[in-house]
């Protein structure tokens, strides 16, 4: 029956990555691994000083008179102790850290396509060549959505009848495409990121939890990733400094999730305006132009002349 099948072509093919990129997977994952253990003792430390009440940079806790300047703070021995062995594991994993990303970096500039990823706010060379080489044929995805539950970025949906529960996030696909994403969606607090607004949005619907908000940019990115790698063109969205209280931002393109048709097949999507980059729930509308009257230019004119 299989050979049958095959014969009439009935059975789909399953994508196989070359041997050179899981060579690539491999130390990806490698570096993935170290830096998380670089993270989890850079945490470490900072909540040993929240024990005992005290705040200061990692960096600061790198110089060399860092134990003096817990001793005046009035840190106790057992903690300060503490801390020291945290910026020793850090020191040690920086150390295994950097000859791998040595060998990475000529690689990740040498891609094409992490030309193109590093467009996306947040994403830098070595997480743009992990994004390009965990998700590997773009093509394979039919939306961008897919590409999303295949990181396993999306909630638990649980339904019973009528009743429809979100949960935490499945966490059912590639571990490794998922830590990037959420890497590049850390700095999305700062102003000047163009995921900021989403963020604070998604962080004030959540009552202040930040990992939700985490969240919800890390699939913007990944959105943003399937459209850039699809379309083979670079994101609108490019970190800048954020625009002063009372001017208005001006309107960028920016790539609709929802392609014609409600599909998303490479070519097909169109851009669309928005007011600023990163909130996609002000897309402007198209009005027909009236006589005597200017034809809004952005969704914030729009909005305006329509409630005047």
């Amino acid at each position: 029956m299989l050979a049958e099948l095959v014969r009439r072509d009935l059975v789909p093919e399953v994508w196989v990555p070359s041997f050179g990129d899981c060579e690539l997977k491999e130390r990806l994952g490698r570096r993935m691994h170290l830096v998380r253990l670089r993270t989890s003792a850079i945490n470490r430390a900072h909540g040993v000083l929240t024990q005992v009440g005290i705040r200061l940079a990692f960096d600061r806790l790198r110089q060399s008179d860092a134990l003096e300047v817990l001793e005046r703070r009035g840190v106790p021995e057992v903690w300060r102790q503490s801390v020291v062995e945290a910026v020793a594991v850090v020191e040690h994993l920086d150390a295994r850290l950097a000859p791998l990303e040595r060998e990475l970096t000529p690689l990740a500039r040498a891609d094409r396509r992490v030309g193109l990823l590093v467009t996306i706010p947040g994403v830098g060379e070595l997480l743009g060549l992990t994004i390009a080489v965990y998700v590997g044929d773009v093509g394979r995805f039919a939306s961008a959505k897919k590409l999303v539950g295949y990181s396993g970025l999306t909630p638990r949906v649980a339904q019973s009848g009528d009743r429809s529960r979100t949960g935490k996030l499945s966490k059912a696909g590639s571990k490794v495409l998922r830590w990037a994403a959420i890497e590049a969606a850390q700095q999305a607090w700062r102003p000047n990121n163009p995921w900021n607004a989403l963020y604070r949005d998604v962080k004030l619907r959540s009552g202040g939890q930040g990992n939700p908000a985490k969240a919800a940019v890390a699939r913007k990115v990944l959105i943003a990733a399937w459209h850039v790698l699809a379309l083979e063109q670079p994101s609108p969205l490019r970190a800048r400094a954020a625009p002063p209280t009372l001017s208005r931002p001006a309107p960028v393109a920016f790539w609709s999730t929802n392609g014609p048709q409600g599909s998303e097949k490479p070519g097909q999507l169109q851009p669309t305006r928005c007011a600023t980059p990163s909130a996609e729930r002000e897309l402007s509308t198209t009005e027909e132009p009236q006589p005597g009257r200017r034809e809004p230019r952005t969704a914030l004119d729009a909005m305006k002349e329509r409630t005047s």
